[in-house]
């Protein structure tokens, strides 16, 4: 029998996720020069990290010869939400925890809920766990909550929702979202996903850790890879209650964040200045680009994060046409969105840079 026959056959089921091409590969492929290439492919901040996680790193060099300890990060993510110690899970990116979740309540026989169009990660972390993933049809390309509500089996053990969701941007305002939630049987697990949290509108806000005080099976889970600036050091966490926190706890590899990416996201969670720079910097981006995909003809869906997706005829040709002018964009076609492209907010110099490649280019 061969090897490959060896493996759990939803393990071979798995469709491994594409990262977006990293900028030495395309200078390898094209013969361009990395100073060359713009990269607006995988919705990292175009301002790099936070200048106090940068100072913070470079003191915690001296310890690495020590294991991690988490007890700072925690403490001030429980500050800043009000949640106990105990409620907080920490992972190697929010990625990790969302993995995590899905090895503690699913399991060969049950079920995963999400949107069509949503993160490639809930599939691939439902299959990973052997549990059975349902795509419940997108409405406008974003969550159809009525249809995931009737969706819901009796094997049925957790629902992903993300809001903002990627690759598509769309958002459910929270007050018809904590409709849909109390509306949900309290023993589906809900796992709220809020990479893009920071980049909303104040108007839009809500502070959703609230609402962990009358749901004992949410969710919450967020990231430093986004506005923080800190995705090459891979920090995520989840907010829930302290039984669930227990629970991924037990699965949750020791020492799974590292000592330089625990340092430099306490440091960047107190940046404020930097965070608020970043925002207003993804909301005049925004402006640029879509003022700019409407100039072209290009159609667009309106987008909540740092990110737009946008249609354009023969996807394929367009992104190779970008890509041989050193600019790096993310075809979606794995996410059943074949004729769409995403690009993410950078500078006013590399979104200026992105539209006259695109004009170029259709």
């Amino acid at each position: 029998m061969a090897i490959h026959e060896q493996s759990l056959p939803y393990i071979r089921a798995i469709s491994p996720y594409q990262p977006g091409k990293p900028i030495t590969q395309l200078a390898r492929e094209m013969g361009l020069a990395v100073e060359q290439i713009v990269k607006l492919a995988s919705n990292e901040n175009p301002l790099g990290m936070s200048p106090k996680a940068r100072a913070a790193v470079h003191e915690a060099i001296g310890g690495l010869a020590r294991y991690p300890d988490d007890f700072a990060l925690k403490q001030a993510l429980a500050e800043r939400t009000g949640l106990g110690i105990e409620q907080i899970v920490l992972g190697n990116g929010s990625n990790d925890v969302l993995d995590l979740v899905a090895r503690v309540f699913l399991a060969p026989g049950r079920s995963a809920i999400f949107a069509q169009y949503a993160f490639a990660v809930y599939p691939l972390a439902t299959l990973a766990a052997g549990g059975e993933p349902i795509a419940v049809a997108a409405r406008d390309h974003g969550h159809d909550l009525d249809a995931m509500r009737a969706a819901i089996r009796p094997d049925t053990r957790l629902l992903w929702i993300a809001n903002p969701n990627n690759p598509t941007g769309t958002f459910v305002p929270y007050p018809q979202l904590w409709t849909f939630l109390q509306s949900l049987p309290g023993d589906v697990i809900v796992v709220l996903d809020e990479a893009y949290n920071e980049y909303l509108p104040p108007a839009e806000r809500v502070d959703t850790t609230a609402w962990l005080a009358t749901m004992p099976n949410l969710v919450i889970t967020r990231t430093f890879s986004k506005i923080y600036g800190l995705a090459g050091l891979r920090v995520g966490y989840a907010l829930t209650s302290a039984e669930i926190a227990d629970l991924v706890n037990r699965v949750r590899q020791p020492f799974n964040c590292n000592n330089l990416a625990l340092a430099a996201a306490a440091a960047a969670l107190d940046d404020h200045q930097f965070v608020a720079t970043s925002y207003a910097l993804n909301r005049a981006g925004m402006e640029q680009i879509v003022a700019g995909l409407k100039r072209l003809g290009c159609t667009h869906i309106p987008s909540h994060g740092n990110f737009v997706t946008f249609r354009v005829t023969d996807a394929p040709r367009v992104n190779q046409k970008l890509l041989k002018q050193g600019v790096i964009v993310r075809p979606i076609a794995a996410y059943g969105m074949p004729e769409w492209l995403r690009v993410t907010i950078g500078t006013e110099s590399e979104c200026a840079r992105f539209l006259a490649a695109l004009e170029g280019s259709l």
